[in-house]
């Protein structure tokens, strides 16, 4: 907790001028889902922060299966970073969640077997997923329908319950491709298996658009306006921390037991572009995927209609221009 503070005062105090100048949060309590990626160190840096923005109680609620959808469909949970790919689903049923803004690119690698080179050649191959329709089957998916293939017939899915049971049959030779996340394409180069046909945070379009948005549930945004705004304020000030001090973040990260191997965990967090928030719209992103999904039938709900019920972008407006975005 001493270094989570020190982290945060250490960039922001001159700005929380502005935040002792608006209204009180309508509820001290927040809690954020907890889960065991790399790539949300923003989520928490930010405790420091959310204290700073009057939240007394800042809880971490240790996600299920459902990952951070469910606990803030379910209302365990009130703020969440997610993945793009677990959005869009959710989003097109209009369960009661609302995206808020975009932190940051990159997290995924596409990776096969060395005798497949391109995403076209994954055609009548296996590909390891943690379920059907679950986030690395819908990204895939989605990286399928921009080469214009089609993922209900073209490859053979391979659901396996769990992103480390992907990774490791893939290693084994079992599977010929799937969707890595966050610190596991490190794992796999080290072990010098197959290949990377798409990063996400290097190739063109994936680079463009985010990975990880930040969410909160929709009863939540209505009632606690005041409390959406302090306390998304806090994660996008945390993601440029984790910008501008990787090191730092990833210390802190171990500390609260996130992940075990600080040198692994700090090369992931620098090489991810925790700035983006400052200068891409978050709606692109999910314009993007969702014409994908719309082509191969994942969703139903046109791009703009997706948007218009589950975003809500007033704050994110509003901090840009207030932290000089």
């Amino acid at each position: 907790m001493l270094d989570a503070a020190a982290l945060a005062t250490a960039t922001v105090l001159p700005s929380l001028r502005s935040a002792h100048a608006e209204s009180p949060p309508e509820v001290t309590r927040i809690r954020l889902s907890r889960q065991p990626a790399v790539c949300f160190a923003p989520t928490y840096v930010a405790e420091a922060l959310l204290h700073l923005e009057g939240f007394t109680d800042v809880e971490y609620v240790q996600t299920e299966k459902d990952g951070s959808i469910g606990t803030l469909a379910s209302g365990a949970s009130d703020l969440s970073m997610m993945g793009v790919s677990a959005a869009m689903l959710p989003l097109d049923a209009d369960e009661p969640i609302t995206v808020l803004a975009g932190i940051h690119a990159g997290c995924w690698e596409l990776m096969a077997s060395e005798r497949v080179r391109s995403v076209r050649e994954l055609k009548g191959k296996s590909i390891a997923v943690i379920r059907l329709r679950e986030l690395d089957h819908v990204f895939i998916s989605s990286i399928m329908a921009w080469v214009g293939m089609d993922p209900r017939t073209d490859v053979r899915w391979v659901e396996t319950q769990r992103m480390s049971e992907s990774m490791r049959l893939f290693v084994e030779g079992q599977v010929d491709a799937f969707l890595a996340f966050a610190q596991q394409p490190l794992q796999v180069r080290a072990m010098r298996v197959g290949r990377t046909l798409i990063d996400t945070t290097r190739d063109r379009p994936w680079s463009q658009y985010y990975c990880c948005l930040a969410a909160a549930r929709r009863d939540f945004v209505r009632q606690n306006p005041m409390a959406t705004k302090r306390a998304l304020r806090a994660l996008l000030k945390a993601a440029d921390l984790c910008s501008q001090d990787p090191d730092r973040a990833a210390r802190l990260m171990e500390a609260r037991g996130i992940f075990s191997d600080y040198e692994l965990g700090r090369e992931v967090i620098r090489a991810l572009p925790y700035d983006r928030w400052r200068t891409d719209e978050p709606g692109d992103s999910l314009r993007f995927h969702a014409l994908r999904l719309r082509e191969v039938g994942m969703i139903k709900s046109t791009p703009q209609a997706l948007i218009e019920r589950g975003t809500d972008w007033r704050f994110l407006n509003e901090l840009k221009k207030e932290l000089k975005a």
